[in-house]
């Protein structure tokens, strides 16, 4: 089967059927797995509809039950098992957060790369709650209108800003009705692998900026430990070849030197606690692989942290091309 390329580049773009929006497409049909097992840790009735409005044939079967765990070979089977019960307790980690953060009193939240993220159709919002998702113009759209003609109702105030994180997406938030002046919760899920190492600062340093005391993020990082960033996009991308899947993923990870996530959101004013995956697994009654296979997911951290200062350090300084090594600054949206 001739496979899909999705090598990245500068200034690269997509849709839900390719690159990394084939991703958010992928997680999506893993949640729709997710939510008809028997005692599910997650529900997100609208993941196997935008799945099958996407139109990609492997995922649509997928969420059909032509390609299911029982009858693929006994290596694939078990691979999607680990993928749908990891992308199950992602989910629920970041259900949690916001939660948590609306039962604080916030309310407004801010989705990044939302992709086929759902949680402003299907997370029960306190009234007056507003939730912006920001994603590549053609993924907004396509959400929008799929949901709609789905007939699905938002349960908080839904603001869609169709942006390239690339481009100046703190002013286009503002441009929406964002106010830096109020308490914000902060997903960054599914995110990190697919952003350039300083291009990740960069983003940090934009959501700090825009943080009032009281703020909340939830993110996500491999430590440097263990398999590099492309080792690790190598496995991804095998897993999923196992079952047939014909985009290949392998090219989407940005490798290089990283900023420690708890670190950097410390050193800026960010009270950091963190959790990893393998605990959220015990957490939410799943069992953890300790083999070979998962040793890349073994230590991946789930960060949450509130905003203690008052005050924003300076904005982080981008660097030149010569000093990133021809390095492209691209940005990738949630998974």
């Amino acid at each position: 089967m001739m496979r899909r390329d999705s090598v990245r580049f500068d200034g690269d773009t997509w849709d839900l059927a390719s690159s990394v929006g084939a991703t958010a497409t992928m997680v999506a049909a893993a949640r729709a797995l997710a939510s008809t097992e028997p005692d599910p840790i997650i529900d997100d009735p609208f993941a196997a509809p935008l799945v099958r409005a996407v139109g990609v044939e492997f995922f649509t079967r997928l969420v059909d039950g032509d390609i299911a765990v029982s009858q693929a070979a006994e290596q694939a089977g078990r691979n999607l098992r680990l993928e749908t019960d990891s992308m199950a307790v992602r989910t629920r980690f970041f259900d949690d957060f916001f939660v948590a953060a609306a039962e604080a009193g916030l309310r407004q939240s801010v989705i990044l790369a939302a992709g086929l993220d759902s949680r402003s159709y299907r997370l029960a919002w306190p009234a007056g709650s507003v939730v912006y998702e920001i994603d590549q113009p053609r993924v907004i759209d396509f959400k929008t209108r799929a949901l709609a003609d789905l007939g699905a109702t938002p349960t908080a105030e839904r603001r869609p800003v169709g942006i390239d994180l690339r481009d100046d997406w703190p002013t286009a938030l503002r441009q929406h009705g964002f106010d830096p002046a109020q308490p914000t919760a902060w997903s960054a899920e599914g995110l990190l692998m697919y952003l350039p190492p300083h291009a990740q600062d960069r983003l940090f340093d934009d959501i700090t900026a825009l943080s009032a005391p009281g703020s909340r993020l939830a993110t996500e990082y491999h430590p440097e430990s263990g398999p590099t960033m492309a080792q690790r996009a190598q496995m991804f991308n095998r897993r999923w070849a196992d079952l047939g899947c014909d985009i290949d993923l392998s090219g989407l990870f940005y490798d290089g030197p990283r900023s420690n996530v708890v670190d950097y959101l410390t050193d800026r004013g960010w009270q950091v606690s963190t959790r990893l995956r393998r605990d959220l697994f015990a957490d939410y009654g799943r069992t953890f692989p300790d083999d070979e296979e998962m040793a890349a997911f073994r230590n991946v951290v789930a960060v949450t942290a509130i905003r203690t200062a008052a005050d924003s350090p300076p904005m982080h300084r981008q660097p030149t091309r010569d000093e990133e090594g021809g390095a492209p600054n691209s940005d990738g949206p949630n998974r």
